[in-house]
């Protein structure tokens, strides 16, 4: 032992020392138990189960994480007292300074803080290391080595210690690294000349061992290298008898190698040659065929390999090494599996065994009849295997030990099944398959198996029929490929299809794939089906947990969070979540990640989807489906509208229908909630399917009032598409069912989003609105609803403006103000107001500057900051047309700061529009930045009118800077979608100043014909001064031509 310091013994029964004077273990077992594999693990952490387990073995099950706090914190006080009795160890844990204090810390696990020359496990190991290191450089250095690491060896590991579970894969791998170096230590001391040295260490363990054949072997060898042959006989006599009385078997080739040796040497000449040779049994070879078309999975390939194959039998890796291939149904494990297997099948040239465990059926494989199946191969006759399992297992891990194999186990059920099936030796290596994640297995790397991507699947199928095919009808392939959800069992059945059916071309295919009720029917080829391969996981399921799965495939949202299942079910939270976890450790549920509000996302395959909503149909009565889904679209709708008050945005009067809600709890509410834009963010892609999907049902509440619910969220993100095709699918069935309200609603939203940010269509933007307030205001008045008439009226007032009739915009303007008071409608109130100065507009700021003070108070009330915003920059506008250019600046700037926090790229585009043209008034040399910076989000987020009004400021620009060629370009550009926008008073500037560009280019007849119609179109709106402004031009052109 060390002589100073504490020192602790596990090659044997556990010892301890203080500075080289024995000190009592701890008394109680669990303490001994707890000390003995914290010191085993040697620093790496164990968590608080498996400490149970190893340490309370049979009634881990039965024991607390409490007990087991328990007894670590009984174990630290022992540790502090040995501290304490050190000279100058009083109060131990108060001398964090010292560098050999031993303690117990928590990493993820409870771990013994312990040098590794504390323990003789340590220097064994250390020592053992060494030899190896040194194995091709200096023999008699090996060998010293190894005498010194067994010389710390006293006996079994813990010896006597009856609270350890020694069959845990930490005490296994120990006691195969010790046995390891007993046989390295046997091969150096033959090598060297000095069998003597090695004997008493190897005839130890094969007193522990004594099943243990290749050591037995190797005690043969050294015995007879020794001079001793008596006793190398007697030896194999020992064994022979105890193989026989215990399991009824012969020994093995190789110890009747050894027995044959010692024999030969007895032997004259002629009795040796005379002696008969033992043929040789062939190594196992039991994988099945590769796959000749193996396509992709390279990157899985070379992990699994390296996983295999690196580091065996070393010191980095002292125990079997051991891969878990798992992944839903038609994945291609088994694929995967046997392709690894083969490429790597030279790296054990001891053999390959394969067994199939039937993880997929009711009847999963015995491991016992496995390893007999095993034990028949590898040579031993049927009467000789032993009935139990554990006397199997032992046999089994005998007859492997030292052996370079590999064991191929596909389909596993659990990891019950499989833990009698891992070889004890380093060298060996184990690849397991599993529709579940085997995730107690210890050791194990796990892949989680995923689909092809797009390309591999495409190979794949220019790999079965032919590259030609594919190349014809590339994207048939791919989108076949896409049908098939690149599951690589259902891409393989479509290529077999075409290729058992020479005269379909891809695109016929494709057609028959997009029919979704057919899909799966159509998924089959011989005896290879899809639906077949998700039948094997489904079944297995408990029966709630398929309940489960059946009512997410009624879903049509593309992920979704814990809280719909349960809303699905109407279950709570914590019960759905265990269904999840099963369905999860199935794979039939996947995990997409963490959405932004710090839930779980799940989903379903495309394929798996498709059958679970099949099996839903057959198992679960209409009622039942039809109840789940509106609960789960309530559960959406609920959270929608709450969450949509605190959005900022348009500030309508909040307008809902019938369709029932469903909340889930209060807490889960709040949490969901806390940041109700990044709610919408997570749930966008589900809220979006799922009102299609409403619609498909003709559900039309649940349809019209989540899309309305998303208006404020699709406003502020620029999510103009998905708001307007929510829109118009809504709309259309809100007409086929007669549903007023409904159409009114999702009229006022459409009327928003496609005059603003939408592609131009037919007609004019503006025609298109005015169209659309009309039926609102038709639909609100039928209705009587107050508050929805105001808003009716305001988007009349922007019709009025546009068409440049500021007396019938006045009009409309305060009679929705007056609705709007009556009514309590601050909201509608706003809105007037802020019509109401862009009806006073350009002509007369003051009054508009009036209307948006008042405006700017009401808006801050309601605390939107978007309706803010927008009040702030139109105030500047005002300010600034009347003459007040700091204050209007300042505005501007202050609006773009506040759209920038929203993240509200329109809103900034305004800004950074009229604050251009401030910089252009006053000849600010940021005029061009700004302006550019404008044209460019308009460009990007399809804002129409800012983009018309940017190229016109932009073309003014580059006219008074001499760029004539770019300013007619711009200009000519701007009156192109000013006509699509149908904004008169607009259209009649840019024409005006196109004039300008085009005479300044010496195109006089272009500059007429622009300035004529601008004319006419200030005459039409009765604008004098812009009238006057184009005569003038017109008369001076005149004069010159």
């Amino acid at each position: 032992m060390a002589a100073e310091g504490v020192y602790f013994r596990v090659l044997g029964p556990l010892a301890v020392a203080v500075d080289g004077v024995a000190v009592a273990p701890p008394r109680s077992p669990v303490l001994q138990g707890l000390l003995g594999v914290l010191l085993l693990a040697r620093g790496e952490p164990l968590p608080t189960g498996r400490l149970a387990e190893l340490v309370w073995t049979d009634r881990a099950g039965e024991t607390s994480r409490e007990s087991v706090h328990v007894g670590v914190s009984r174990l630290r006080k022992w540790l502090t007292g040995l501290e304490a009795d050190r000279p100058g160890g009083s109060g131990g844990p108060d001398r964090p300074d010292r560098p050999d204090r031993i303690k117990i810390d928590y990493q993820d696990g409870y771990l013994l803080d312990c040098a590794a020359d504390r323990s003789d496990l340590g220097r064994f190991l250390a020592l053992a290391d060494q030899a190896r290191a040194s194995a091709e450089e200096d023999p008699e250095h090996v060998y010293q080595a190894f005498s010194s690491a067994f010389a710390e060896r006293k006996g079994p590991l813990l010896a006597g210690l009856s609270r350890i579970d020694r069959s845990d894969a930490l005490v296994r791998g120990l006691e195969e690294e010790i046995r390891g170096a007993a046989m390295g230590f046997a091969a150096t001391a033959l090598d060297a000349g000095r069998p003597e040295g090695a004997v008493a260490a190897v005839s130890a363990l094969t007193a522990e061992l004594p099943f243990d054949e290749p050591l037995h072997a190797v005690l043969i060898d050294l015995l007879m290298a020794s001079g001793r042959s008596a006793e190398a006989l007697q030896t194999y006599r020992r064994l022979s008898e105890h193989l026989a009385e215990e399991l009824g078997v012969e020994p093995s080739e190789e110890v009747q190698r050894a027995h044959m040796r010692v024999l030969s040497a007895n032997r004259t000449l002629d009795e040796r040659e005379a002696a008969p040779e033992l043929p040789p049994l062939p190594p196992p070879a039991q994988l099945p065929p590769d796959i000749p078309d193996f396509t992709g999975r390279s990157a899985e390939v070379v992990d699994l390999a390296e996983t295999l194959i690196a580091g065996r039998g070393t010191a980095r890796n002292r125990t079997v090494s051991v891969a878990t291939v798992a992944g839903m149904g038609g994945l291609g494990k088994t694929t995967v599996a046997i392709h690894v297997a083969h490429q790597i099948a030279s790296f054990f040239p001891d053999g390959q065994l394969y067994a199939n465990l039937r993880g997929d059926s009711t009847d999963p494989a015995d491991p016992a009849e496995v390893i007999s199946r095993f034990l028949r191969t590898l040579g031993m006759p049927a009467p000789g295997i032993p009935p139990s399992l554990d006397e199997r297992v032992a046999l089994f891990r005998s007859r492997l030990a030292g052996k370079k194999i590999l064991v191929l186990l596909d389909n596993a059920a659990s990891e019950p099944q499989v833990r009698p099936l891992l070889p004890g030796t380093a060298e060996a290596a184990v690849l397991i398959t599993s529709r579940n994640a085997l995730l107690g297995l210890e050791g194990a790397k796990l892949l989680n198996l995923d689909v092809l991507t797009p390309a591999q699947a495409v190979q794949l199928t220019a790999t079965v029929i032919g590259e030609q095919r594919v190349a014809a009808e590339p994207d048939a392939a791919v989108e076949i490929a896409e049908l098939c959800g690149h599951v690589p069992l259902a891409v393989r059945i479509a290529a077999a299809r075409l290729l058992g059916r020479g005269h379909w071309t891809l695109a016929h295919l494709a057609g028959l794939l997009r029919e979704e009720h057919r899909r799966l029917d159509e998924l089959v080829a011989g005896d290879l089906e899809v639906r077949a391969g998700f039948e094997m996981s489904y079944r297995l399921l408990p029966a709630e947990a398929r309940r489960v799965f059946r009512l997410i495939g009624l879903l049509h949202a593309p992920d979704f969070a814990s809280w719909t299942v349960a809303a699905l079910l109407d279950r709570p939270m914590a019960e759905v979540q265990r269904h999840l976890e099963t369905l999860i450790d199935a794979h039939l549920v996947g995990i997409t990640g963490v959405d932004a509000t710090g839930q779980l996302r799940y989903r379903l395959h495309d394929l798996l989807r498709l059958y679970a909503r099949e099996l839903a149909e057959r198992d679960d009565p209409e009622p039942e489906r039809e109840a789940a889904l509106r609960r789960a679209l309530g559960g959406w709708l609920s959270l929608a509208e709450e969450a949509a008050e605190h959005v900022p945005g348009p500030c309508y009067a909040v307008m809902h229908g019938p369709a029932p809600r469903w909340s889930p709890p209060a807490p889960v509410t709040t949490r969901l909630l806390a940041d109700p834009v990044q709610w919408f963010r997570s749930e966008r892609a589900a809220l979006v399917a799922e009102v299609v999907h409403a619609c498909d049902l003709r559900w039309t509440e649940f349809a019209w009032d989540l899309a309305t619910s998303m208006e404020k969220y699709c406003d502020i993100s620029g999510l103009y598409d998905d708001w307007r095709r929510m829109h118009e699918r809504a709309l259309a069935l809100c007409k086929e069912t007669g549903d007023k309200r409904g159409e009114a609603v999702i009229v006022r939203g459409l009327l928003e989003v496609t005059t603003w940010t939408s592609p131009a269509g037919s007609g004019t933007a503006m025609a298109r609105m005015h169209t659309l307030a009309v039926r609102l205001l038709d639909l609100f008045t039928e209705l009587d609803e107050p508050t929805g008439i105001a808003d009716a009226l305001v988007a009349l007032v922007w019709t009025a403006v546009a068409r440049g009739d500021t007396t019938e915009a006045l009009a409309l303007a305060d009679r929705a103000l007056r609705i709007s008071r009556e009514a309590g409608y601050d909201g509608g109130r706003m809105r007037a107001l802020h019509v109401t100065a862009c009806a006073y507009g350009e002509g007369n700021p003051h009054e508009a500057v009036e209307c948006l003070i008042e405006a700017r108070e009401i808006a801050e009330g309601l605390g939107n900051p978007r309706v803010t915003a927008t009040v702030v920059q139109f105030l500047g506008v005002g300010r600034a047309l009347s003459g007040d250019i700091e204050a209007g600046r300042r505005l501007l700037d202050e609006s773009i700061m506040m759209a920038r926090n929203l993240g509200d790229r329109y809103l900034e585009t305004f800004s950074l529009l009229y604050l251009a043209k401030l910089f252009v008034a006053i000849g600010d040399d940021r005029a061009r930045a700004t302006i550019d910076l404008a044209l460019t989000y308009s460009r990007e987020g399809n804002f129409r009118h800012h983009l018309a009004d940017a190229l016109g400021v932009l073309g003014e620009l580059n006219l008074a800077e001499g760029n004539i060629p770019e300013a007619v370009a711009c200009l000519e550009r701007s009156v192109q979608v000013w006509r699509t926008r149908g904004w008169i008073p607009f259209l009649a500037r840019a024409l005006r100043a196109l004039g300008d560009a085009q005479a300044a280019a010496g195109d006089h007849d272009a500059a007429r014909a622009s300035w004529t119609e601008a004319r006419e179109l200030f005459d039409g709106i009765d604008d004098t001064a812009g009238q006057s402004s184009v005569e003038e031009r017109l008369a001076s052109a005149d004069k010159i031509g």
